[in-house]
């Protein structure tokens, strides 16, 4: 069965690589089909026939080779099939029942002669409204017309195939309009390129083109109307044609063109033609979308199948999480890099949660948070008496991680002789205890994560080279908050939440001024601000929504809080704001809940600002207290 690959995304998008008894796929020039990415592997996988099948093999690449989104070592394909291999998605492609042979379209640089320009309205097309038909008067060709309008509705119905739809409709066109030859040309989106086409020329037969010209097809897709000539008695030199577009909401998917010698082309027909293409646009737009809803459907199935606690929906979270499928199927070595507050460990654990290894522990050590003797001793472990409080033999976290994964968080701080003991390592799978002699092996995945640019540190001297290249097989970079500012409403409601449970306080949601102040803030310290800043609303809110007021004072003010901020210009604001509250004081004669409500915020909220700014020693003066 012949098969092939189509490219539809990445360097070879739109390429198409013919399967015969063999196709190899990988970065070497040696392969027929060659990805120049480091994702890819030298030999990442191959296709191959195997009694009538074709089966996808991953050739044990280092990214692993998906098909549907599934990671896949040996898998059987079937027509339809998206495959992705590093930054690039093809999709396979079998055969289908060879069709009758087709025309082809030949577009012609002349004009052609006596060109008229019909715009019809809606009120024009009798042949769609009830009203019309009921009105028309019996006929033969008439009852054919609309029978015909019922097979192509009743087809679009059923059609899920943008591919097959234009074979339909020309098929059912040439059974209710006079024309000897015809074409149905689909264009690029918002373009004049065309992407489809199907012609037939029913008296010389298929060997023919059918002739358009460029002219005709500029102007009816530039102006949508439609252009016909309809070769009138009075006319016998002039051949009869029609370009109809097929439009909707202003927008033109391509053209119906038909074309006729010795036939007329009325009026009428030019109605049900512009019938025939209203229905095709409603075909084309339904498999289009039938399309996108499919390609949405295997990416959502994808991700549920991706194993994982981060929250985030925007476009680059989900390259995080495309990243993580990919990584997780492989045991290679990966760097996590990202802001201090990012979320890099929840990283971690989503690549060994969705690795073979996810049975097996995984441990976390934060190189940051020991001296360098106790990380060395938590890392390798100690023979019994090898310093003085070593009264027994400990395993170290290496060694506790046998099977599974070890999770270095901040491994940029990690000492010069410790990174010489961590290369190591690696390098040779082993270890030896503190104080011990006996090399151990051992088998587990390293994940390593860093807030630091390592780079920098190693042309610094500050890093070993040798070590970050080995640390840096894989890079991951998680995004700040601020560049995923649409996963902010996400994540505070799911904090809310939690905290909500935690503290046994019923809360509801958060209030669009306090969404406001969360979107405006530039967050320094990213998600575990957030989650503070969420957990402080839960614990002082007295409302069933979370209120701007609830939140710190910097997030109000929509500023970051940071030392170097200019102090001129946080005194300015907290005097503005003392001047407020006096003034909106005075004219509630004192009374502090009728203040709050010229103020527009909680009497409880004034409260405790009141006692920030110092307000109350010099109300109680003001009012003699």
């Amino acid at each position: 069965m012949q098969a092939k690959l189509v490219g539809i995304n990445g360097a070879l998008r739109k390429s198409e690589f013919p399967i015969r008894q063999e196709l190899t796929l990988g970065r070497d020039a040696d392969n027929a089909v060659r990805l120049e990415d480091t994702w890819v592997s030298g030999h990442h996988c191959r296709i191959a026939e195997i009694e009538g099948k074709h089966i996808l093999q991953d050739l044990e690449s280092h990214a692993g080779t998906f098909v549907n989104g599934i990671p896949v070592k040996h898998r059987a394909l079937s027509h339809g099939d998206e495959i992705a291999i590093g930054n690039s998605l093809f999709v396979f492609q079998e055969e289908k029942a060879a069709r009758s042979p087709s025309g082809t379209v030949k577009m012609d640089d002349a004009e052609v002669a006596d060109m008229q320009a019909v715009e019809l309205r809606a009120e024009e097309l009798r042949n769609l409204t009830p009203g019309g038909l009921a009105a028309l008067e019996p006929s033969e060709r008439m009852g054919r017309n609309l029978s015909a309008l019922l097979r192509i509705s009743r087809a679009i119905g059923s059609l899920r195939d943008e591919e097959s739809l234009p074979w339909q409709l020309l098929g059912m066109i040439f059974d209710v309009v006079p024309a000897e030859r015809g074409a149905i040309l689909l264009t690029e989106e918002n373009s004049e390129e065309v992407r489809a086409q199907v012609a037939w020329d029913r008296m010389r037969g298929p060997e023919h083109p059918v002739h358009v010209s460029q002219g005709v097809l500029r102007r009816v897709l530039r102006d949508g109307a439609p252009v016909w000539n309809s070769g009138s008695k009075e006319n016998t030199p002039s051949r009869a044609f029609v370009c109809m577009p097929m439009s909707s909401n202003g927008r033109t998917f391509g053209v119906i063109y038909l074309e006729s010698s010795d036939a007329v082309f009325t009026y009428a027909d030019l109605e049900l033609l512009a019938a025939i293409a209203g229905l095709g646009v409603v075909g084309i737009e339904n498999a289009r979308q039938f399309e996108k809803l499919k390609t949405e459907n295997q990416r959502l199935q994808a991700e549920v199948s991706l194993t994982h606690d981060m929250v985030g929906r925007s476009g680059r979270m989900r390259e995080v999480y495309q990243m993580v499928e990919r990584v997780a199927a492989s045991d290679s070595t990966v760097l996590i890099c990202g802001e201090s507050g990012t979320g890099k460990e929840l990283a971690a654990r989503a690549i060994h949660k969705n690795s073979a290894r996810k049975e097996q522990v995984f441990v976390g050590l934060n190189c940051a948070a020991l001296t360098e003797t106790l990380l060395e001793s938590e890392l390798f472990g100690h023979e019994k008496g090898a310093f003085t409080s070593a009264v027994n033999q400990k395993k170290g976290y290496l060694e506790v991680a046998e099977g599974g994964t070890i999770f270095l968080d901040e491994i940029g701080e990690l000492s010069p002789i410790l990174q010489a003991k961590l290369l190591r390592v690696l390098q040779e799978r082993e270890f030896v205890r503190v104080g011990g002699t006996r090399p151990i092996k051992i088998d587990v995945r390293f994940l390593a994560a860093t807030n630091k640019d390592l780079q920098k540190a190693v042309k610094e001297e500050k890093f070993r080279g040798d070590l970050f290249h080995r640390l840096n097989v894989i890079s991951l970079t998680l995004p700040p908050l601020r560049e995923r500012v649409e996963d902010i409403r996400d994540l505070a409601e799911h904090f809310v939440a939690r905290y909500a449970k935690k503290c046994n306080r019923s809360v509801t949601g958060i209030s669009e001024e306090a969404l406001a102040c969360l979107r405006q803030y530039d967050w320094p310290g990213n998600i575990r601000e957030l989650e503070n800043a969420m957990e402080r609303a839960v614990v002082i809110g007295n409302s069933e929504k979370i209120l701007a007021e609830d939140l710190p004072e910097g997030l109000q003010d929509g500023q970051v809080c940071t030392p170097s901020a200019a102090a001129k210009y946080h005194d300015g604001i907290r005097e503005y704001k003392r001047q407020m509250i006096v003034s909106a004081l005075e004219q509630a004669t004192g009374n502090i809940t009728e203040a709050a409500k010229l103020l527009g915020v909680h009497a409880n909220y004034l409260h405790r600002l009141m006692r920030n700014l110092e307000l109350r020693p010099k109300m109680r003066k003001q009012t003699g207290a």
